[in-house]
């Protein structure tokens, strides 16, 4: 037994959301984020640059988590580790690449998995990226309720006293049972799809639930 209730209980039921509290799922990825080193300094750089809003979200979090659970590497399979800000006093490319090569610079040894995104900007490029509208968001928060899977939507980040904070609008559950599930908020099945079979070949264990055709 631990100090802390909620590291004994097994993946499988943390997995299942009648058997165990939002909080508990909270608790344990906040102990498993502190184990995983990279992980802590990310969140610990992006505070102490003050950057506004700013968080470490989506496959850095639930990849490294499914990792644990499957007891891969800490890294196998992440792409990339997405820290987002909003900064709407200047959505310019120029103020991002300002921050996206101070962010890179406080961080050498992780500057190549870095994506650093002023979330008050993507309106201005993502239709033209993805062939679909997006509209201006109000928060970095705000981005989460947007992502292709409800399972992607995980932030992270780093409080004064040095303790994880986590935010999940759509919870955890889904992430500790392995589980992919669509966001419908915004129509794009296709890139659900291509990140879903992205997925299932790095973590075989997951379970995809298919994109309803009545959302397309």
């Amino acid at each position: 037994m631990t100090d802390n209730p909620a590291i004994d209980i097994p993946f499988a039921r943390l997995g299942n959301p009648c058997e165990a509290s939002e909080e508990e799922r909270c608790e344990r990825l906040t102990e498993i984020i502190k184990d995983i080193p990279h992980i802590m300094t990310i969140v610990r750089t992006i505070r102490d640059l003050r950057l506004p809003d700013a968080w470490l979200v989506s496959g850095g979090i639930y990849q490294t988590v499914w990792n644990v659970i499957t007891d891969r590497p800490h890294l196998h399979g992440i792409k990339d580790f997405d820290v987002i800000y909003f900064d709407g006093k200047d959505p310019s490319y120029e103020a991002e690449d300002r921050v996206i090569k101070q962010v890179e610079a406080a961080l050498p040894d992780l500057a190549a998995l870095l994506e650093v995104r002023n979330q008050a900007r993507v309106h201005l490029w993502y239709e033209e990226k993805f062939g679909r509208p997006y509209r201006p968001l109000d928060c970095s928060m705000d981005a989460l309720t947007t992502y292709a899977a409800r399972t992607h939507a995980v932030a992270l980040r780093m409080n004064d006293s040095g303790e994880p904070v986590v935010h999940a609008p759509f919870g955890l559950a889904n992430l500790f049972a392995m589980r992919l599930v669509p966001n419908y908020s915004q129509k794009n099945p296709e890139t659900y799809a291509e990140k879903a079979a992205r997925m299932k070949a790095l973590w075989p264990e997951l379970d995809i639930i298919p994109w309803n055709q009545e959302h397309r």
